[in-house]
């Protein structure tokens, strides 16, 4: 193996900016900034939600930010920070730099995900049935 999943991780954690669940809570309201829930849809069922994040399955999380991709998702076309998360913050962090290599420039993710997200005392919720986003 020429690379490890872990160095993949560290190289990531290098260059994306980290916020501590703490720092994040305190920009969790900012208008300018979006959550994004990079966890599997069985995670969210699971664990609940960070209220307002946007879910963006780590595997389709190019195709919605590509412009040019006819899964883009206008979500990502906004003059944003996101604020990327999983559960432990390795997803995430590969995520963002990813993000960064797309060309997005304002792009973060939480240190240890939603589960020092939820240890810290961040807000979290059930997830949304589609009934319940439907009618919203």
């Amino acid at each position: 193996m020429k690379k490890t999943a872990k160095a993949l991780v560290d190289e990531a954690m290098a260059l994306v900016t980290t916020y501590t669940p703490e720092q994040a809570m305190a920009r969790h309201a900012d208008p300018g900034v979006q959550f994004v829930d990079v966890r599997d849809v069985r995670e969210l069922e699971r664990e609940g939600v960070i209220p307002g994040a946007l879910h963006a399955p780590r595997g389709m999380l190019e195709f919605w930010v590509d412009p040019e991709c006819p899964y883009h998702r206008r979500e990502f076309a906004q003059d944003k920070e996101f604020v990327l998360f999983c559960a432990a913050g390795w997803r995430s962090a590969l995520a963002a730099r990813t993000l960064m290599e797309m060309g997005l420039t304002q792009v973060a993710h939480i240190g240890g995900g939603f589960t020092a997200w939820k240890e810290a005392g961040g807000a979290v919720a059930p997830k949304p049935t589609r009934k319940a986003r439907e009618s919203a």
